[in-house]
């Protein structure tokens, strides 16, 4: 079988699982080792067997809903591929966002800074950690999660990118409740699916993605109030705090922030490219 051909089974069989016939083009790519350019341009290259037999297990796979990801074991996220498991949730657009977002304020708020202490809270493959420490070299950056499982596929991509960034396994900001850390800014994209709206995902999210990374209990907000109790205690007087929140929940986030630093705060609800609410900066000065 030719590339062409290839493409073609696996196209219309994932049309007919209900699945992106796309993801035939994202799979082949990844066995080949090709760009889709590359792929694309050699649509009558012939496949040799152990190729062909991995690609139809790849695609029944992906049919049966494994996402693509899981597959590959890879996703991109701000131009750079990160390495992803079932014990970490898959990267997305928004978060990107959230990193954009987080580094223009830096850069308006912090302008005579070079050297600031960062943590990202409920870190999972790492990505936000690793992208602001590759971005910007001079930062202090931690990356902290309760699961052992995330750290170690967080510091296998750190390993992989070059990324000097420490690693530390506890719960939301405990670890620093006891060594009594402060920092300059904070980020989180913590669980802020409501227990109720899980069965109303998709199968490929629910069913394979960790639960404990999706859900943010009943009303989806127990990780932002556990978080903004503690925040006196962890930020600096003068701090950033940046949040990756749900779509309909910049609101009620900011004015938690609000409540908990009174005038000292200015918040900031950013909408993504779709116009929907997914970033709560919170500035305290």
């Amino acid at each position: 079988m030719n590339v062409i051909g290839a493409l073609k089974w696996a196209s219309s069989f994932l049309d007919e699982k209900g699945r992106e016939p796309n993801a035939a083009e994202w799979l082949l790519c990844h066995i080949l080792g090709a760009r889709r350019s590359e792929m694309l341009s050699s649509l009558e290259r012939v496949l040799t067997e152990e190729e062909e037999q991995q690609f139809s297990d790849y695609v029944k796979k992906h049919a049966e809903g494994t996402p693509v990801q899981y597959i590959t074991k890879t996703e991109e996220f701000y131009g750079r591929p990160f390495t992803v498991s079932p014990e970490v949730l898959i990267p997305r657009p928004e978060t990107e966002e959230l990193v954009l977002a987080v580094l223009e304020r830096i850069q308006k708020h912090f302008p005579e800074r070079d050297e600031l202490n960062v943590v990202d809270i409920g870190t999972g493959s790492g990505i936000i950690a690793i992208t602001l420490k590759l971005e910007r070299p001079d930062f202090n950056v931690t990356g902290v999660d309760i699961a052992e499982e995330s750290i170690q596929v967080a510091r296998e991509n750190a390993r992989i990118l070059g990324a000097d960034v420490r690693w530390m396994q506890g719960d939301l900001f405990q670890p620093f409740l006891v060594s009594r850390e402060r920092f300059d800014v904070i980020v989180s994209n913590p669980p802020y699916i409501p227990e109720a709206d899980i069965q109303t995902l998709s199968s490929i999210v629910k069913d394979y993605e960790p639960i404990r990374a999706l859900v943010g209990g009943a009303d989806g907000y127990q990780f932002y109030k556990k978080m903004i109790d503690t925040l006196p205690d962890v930020l600096e007087e003068r701090g950033l705090i940046a949040f990756e929140v749900g779509y309909d929940q910049g609101i009620t986030v900011a004015s938690l922030l609000r409540e908990t630093f009174g005038d000292q705060i200015e918040t900031e609800i950013l909408t993504d490219i779709n116009g929907k609410e997914r970033i709560v900066i919170g500035v305290v000065d």
